[in-house]
């Protein structure tokens, strides 16, 4: 059977056609993965809040203004999953939607700056500025998964969390240096020494106690 004949056969016998799937099975809730992050541009300005690249959105059943955004997975078991969330901007009802979305930005830009979310130094501060929303557009960086309701009443992955390097499995996921072991390595190179106290060449008699069970030495 050549090409032609193969082609006209193919749409009109469905028999041998793949069977469909019935889609993906949920990624777990609290999963943590690498995920880059694109926005939607939605074509909304507002120049008293600096809103001048046009990524904004706006609702028009709400009002709300928001980023769209979409989060493909770029390593690991759910490589290549897609999943989509807004950031929020700003709400006629108050502040909440404003601050979830500042929150989830600063945490995504520690994530993936690899910035501690402690870390107040200069460099950090720098770390968490952007000069427009176009800075997002293309960010990488660690989010944990959850999963909600769609407007059908099924569920849905989302995503609502960043992680930040102060999380054990960071740098593991971000396949980075942990910043948790290096800081721990200079705190410990920082601690006081231990070594008794000298007086004119002699050392110092120390007060010997009976250690209390569960409780380190230097807590004695």
């Amino acid at each position: 059977m050549n090409d032609n004949n193969m082609t006209a056969y193919a749409w009109s016998d469905f028999n041998d056609a793949e069977a469909q799937q019935s889609g993906f099975n949920l990624i777990p809730k609290g999963a943590l993965v690498p995920v880059l992050m694109t926005l939607k541009p939605g074509g909304h300005y507002d120049a008293s809040q600096g809103w001048s690249d046009g990524y904004p959105t706006q609702s028009p059943k709400t009002g709300a203004v928001y980023l769209a955004a979409e989060f493909v997975i770029t390593g690991g078991e759910y490589a290549k999953r897609k999943m989509w969330s807004n950031i929020g901007l700003y709400s006629p009802k108050g502040p909440t939607w404003t601050q979830m979305g500042r929150t989830f930005v600063r945490a995504a830009l520690n994530s993936a700056r690899n910035v501690l979310p402690q870390d107040n130094s200069p460099q950090a501060a720098a770390a968490r500025r952007i000069q427009g929303f176009v800075d997002l557009d293309g960010l990488e960086f660690v989010v944990r998964v959850d999963i909600e309701k769609d407007d059908r009443g099924d569920d849905r992955n989302v995503v609502k969390t960043a992680v930040e390097p102060d999380h054990p499995d960071y740098a593991r996921t971000m396949g980075v240096p942990s910043k948790l072991t290096a800081n721990a390595a200079v705190q410990g190179s920082a601690a006081p020494s231990s070594a008794p106290a000298q007086t004119n060449g002699s050392t110092a008699p120390t007060p010997q106690r009976t250690p209390v069970s569960g409780k380190p030495a230097w807590a004695q």
